[in-house]
């Protein structure tokens, strides 16, 4: 039986950190989770299994913690994979899109050929919150004529506006918190 097919309690391995990065703001570290190579196969697992439906040809992982389920993930589903990246990080011609964050805006730039007309694109983040960070990603894809075909989470605050800013695109979470709560 591989690690992937095993029961994996991910929200257990889900840290809660207080106060970070900002005062009043509880932080959801999916580092644990991913340095047990049974919680990284329950993630790629759970993505994969509700991806692979949505026949994605791409899957666009967002900075930075989207990268490490995105490729495993990618690889999984036969795909290539792309890197939606913070401004000055990614070399040559780039789109760009900025957005809010809880906690104050940012912006994220993808490759001019990253993606390609009609291309089916799965994005994936480690958590969506108020949904300001994935709805950059669907616009840079978009903008350069792919079809975001789902969005996959590892982690969702209910609690927050991310699902209904993202009303329209089918957003998938492996677990889900209603309210702000430190460690159990």
């Amino acid at each position: 039986m591989s690690p992937g097919t095993r029961p994996f309690d991910i929200d257990g391995a889900i840290r809660r950190i207080p106060d970070h990065p900002h005062e009043g703001i509880l932080f959801y570290d999916l580092m644990p989770l991913f340095q047990s190579p049974g919680g990284l196969a329950a993630g790629v697992d759970g993505i994969v299994a509700w991806a692979r439906p949505r026949g994605p040809e791409l899957v666009l992982g967002v900075e930075a913690r989207g990268f490490v389920l995105g490729g495993a993930v990618a690889s999984a589903l036969g795909t290539g994979f792309a890197a939606a990246r913070k401004p000055g990080k990614l070399p040559g011609d780039t789109v760009s899109e900025s957005y809010d964050l809880e906690y104050g805006s940012d912006a994220l730039e993808l490759h001019r050929d990253a993606v390609s007309p009609g291309q089916a694109v799965l994005l994936h983040d480690d958590l969506l919150a108020t949904g300001g960070t994935a709805l950059a990603a669907c616009r840079l894809v978009e903008a350069l004529g792919g079809v975001v075909v789902g969005i996959a989470v590892v982690a969702e605050l209910t609690f927050l506006p991310g699902r209904e800013r993202l009303a329209g695109y089918d957003v998938m979470s492996l677990v889900t918190y209603d309210s702000e709560v430190a460690e159990p």
